[in-house]
C-alpha cells in the first residue's frame, strides 16, 4: 500500500514469535438443539461500546423496545474498560464542534473533576504557547487547540448506563452476541452464549455494534479486512494507567529539557524494548500509557489476541520498572489498573451502500449525511458519513455503525474513533428505530427521516431534513 496513506507514524512494533495453532483437520459434529428465546424486541443492539451504547440510547427514545447485549460487566466498550480515556477531536480546525448529541450529552454528564482538557473558549486557537501546553496533553495538532476530552472512565461507564436505562433500553450483561439469526436472508436478532447456555433474541433490527463485524461477516455481508502493517490502526495493545505519579513534574522536565527526554526515550527502547510514551489522563497524579503498539497480529485469531495479552501485561510491569528509575515524577509510580477490554484498532469493515473514502474528504455535503466528522489536518475539509456506510451492501435486517463501518483503510483511521463511533451509533439506532416502526428494511427508511429525528437528538448535520429518499 502506498506510503501516502499513512498519516499517523507513531511508533509501532513487530509481532513477537508466540503460538499460532494450526488445525489438524479434525472436526466435532456438535448436536441439533432447541434454541430458546430469551426475549423479542424492535432493536436489538450487539455491542455496548460507543457505537452500541449512542445506537441503544437513539433507538430507545424514539419508542423502539431496546435491548442492548454486552459481552462484559459494563458500558463505553473501549472508552472505558479499554482506558482508551483519551477521547479524540471532536472539533473541526476552526474550533466548531462538529460530533454532538449523544457525543455532547454523555460527556456533559461527568463530573468537572473526572474531565480534563482545554475550556471551550479555547477551541480552535492557533496562540502557540497555548497550542503546546495542550498538544503535550494530548489537546492540541498542527499548533491548534481542539476539544480532545481526557476522562475518567469509571465515571463514563456510569454516564452511559444512566442514559441507555434513562431511555429505557434494556441492558443485559454477561452475554456475548455469537450468530445472527437468519431467515429468508434476513437478520432477525442474534443468538447469544451466556451461563444460561446458547439463547437467542429476535428483533425488526439487529445493529452490529460488536466493532469487529461479527454478526454481519457470519451473516455473509461483504467486508475487507486488510490493514496496512506500518499504519498503527493495524496496531493491537492492551493499555493500561499508573497513579502515584506527578504528571506536572514529568511535563515540566519533558519540555524544559528535550536533549535529557529524548535519551530518556533510546534508554527506554534499549532497555525495555518495546517502549510508549506516558500520556496525560483525567487527573495529574494518573499516567495514561495506551501502548506499546503491536503490529503483525490479526484481532480475529484467538492465538494472537492472547500473544498481545501476554506481552501488554508484561511491558506494563518492564514500563513500571524503567519510568520508576528514570522519568522525574514517577519514583511513588504503582500499577493501578490494565484494561480488562484489550485494544484493537482493525478487524473487519463492512462493505456498504456507501463508503467513506480518500476522495471524499474534500468538503463534499452527502445527500445523506448522518454525521460530520473533523478531518485529519488542517488542509483537509470536515468530512460527510453517509447513512449508506451502515447499511450492508446486500443484506437485510442489519445496521451496522461503530469502527467497522464502510471506508477505506485511510478514512478508516480517524471513523475508528470514540467520538465517531458515538456518531455512527447514534445514527443506526435512530434508523434501526424508525424501519423498525414503519415495518421496512433500514434500506428503505427515507433519509430525511432519519437526518430530521438525528437534528432533533442533538446532533450536528448539514444536510437539511428535506430529501426523500432511502439508502438503497
Amino acid at each position: 500500500m502506498s506510503d501516502a496513506r499513512l498519516f499517523f507514524r507513531s511508533e509501532i512494533f513487530g509481532a513477537a514469535q508466540h503460538l499460532r495453532r494450526v488445525p489438524d483437520g479434525r472436526y466435532l459434529q456438535e448436536p441439533a438443539q432447541s434454541i430458546p428465546v430469551h426475549a423479542a424486541c424492535d432493536v436489538l443492539v450487539v455491542g455496548g461500546g460507543p457505537a452500541g451504547t449512542a445506537a441503544a440510547v437513539a433507538a430507545a427514545r424514539l419508542g423502539a423496545r431496546t435491548i442492548l447485549l454486552e459481552r462484559h460487566n459494563h458500558l463505553g466498550g473501549l472508552s472505558t474498560g479499554g482506558l482508551v480515556a483519551w477521547i479524540d477531536r471532536m472539533t473541526d480546525w476552526d474550533g466548531r464542534l462538529v460530533i454532538r448529541g449523544f457525543a455532547e450529552e454523555v460527556l456533559a454528564r461527568l463530573p468537572k473533576d473526572a474531565v480534563a482538557g482545554p475550556p471551550q473558549d479555547a477551541w480552535g486557537s492557533r496562540d502557540a504557547a497555548s497550542a503546546a501546553w495542550w498538544g503535550m496533553r494530548t489537546a492540541a495538532f498542527h499548533g491548534i487547540v481542539t476539544h480532545s476530552p481526557t476522562v475518567n472512565p469509571e465515571w463514563l461507564k456510569g454516564a452511559c448506563l444512566d442514559l441507555v436505562t434513562e431511555a429505557g433500553a434494556e441492558p443485559l450483561f454477561h452475554a456475548w452476541g455469537a450468530q445472527p439469526v437468519i431467515e429468508d436472508g434476513i437478520v432477525r436478532g442474534a443468538f447469544f452464549e451466556s451461563k444460561q447456555g446458547r439463547r437467542a433474541i429476535l428483533a425488526a433490527v439487529t445493529v452490529d455494534a460488536t466493532g469487529d463485524g461479527d454478526l454481519f461477516a457470519r451473516a455473509g455481508a461483504a467486508h475487507a479486512t486488510e490493514a496496512d502493517a506500518a499504519d498503527i490502526h493495524s496496531c493491537i495493545n492492551t493499555s493500561w494507567v499508573f497513579g502515584g505519579v506527578d504528571m506536572p513534574a514529568y511535563f515540566a522536565w519533558r519540555a524544559g529539557e528535550p536533549q535529557q527526554y529524548s535519551e530518556f526515550l533510546a534508554l527506554g527502547r534499549e532497555r525495555v524494548g518495546f517502549f510508549d510514551k506516558a500520556f496525560a489522563s483525567w487527573r495529574d497524579d494518573v499516567a495514561l500509557f495506551m501502548g506499546p503498539r503491536l503490529a503483525g497480529y490479526s484481532a480475529l485469531d484467538v492465538d494472537d489476541l492472547s500473544a498481545i495479552e501476554v506481552a501488554s501485561h508484561r511491558l506494563m510491569f518492564r514500563h513500571l520498572a524503567f519510568y520508576r528509575e528514570q522519568a522525574p515524577g514517577f519514583a511513588g509510580a504503582f500499577p493501578m489498573l490494565s484494561a480488562p477490554q484489550i485494544g484493537v484498532r482493525h478487524a473487519r469493515r463492512l462493505e456498504g451502500v456507501a463508503a467513506v473514502r480518500r476522495a471524499d474528504w474534500d468538503g463534499q455535503v452527502r445527500a445523506d449525511e448522518i454525521g460530520v466528522s473533523p478531518s485529519l489536518t488542517p488542509k483537509f475539509a470536515n468530512v460527510s458519513v453517509p447513512y449508506g456506510a451502515l447499511v450492508p451492501a446486500l443484506l437485510d435486517g442489519l445496521l451496522a455503525p461503530g469502527r467497522h463501518v464502510s471506508c477505506d483503510a485511510t478514512s478508516h483511521s480517524f471513523l475508528r474513533e470514540i467520538p465517531q463511533c458515538w456518531l455512527t451509533g447514534q445514527a443506526a439506532g435512530v434508523a434501526a428505530a424508525l424501519a423498525a416502526a414503519g415495518r421496512v428494511q433500514p434500506r428503505a427508511v427515507p433519509v430525511a427521516g432519519i437526518q430530521a429525528a438525528l437534528i432533533g437528538q442533538g446532533a450536528f448535520l448539514r444536510q437539511s431534513p428535506n430529501v426523500a429518499h432511502s439508502a438503497a
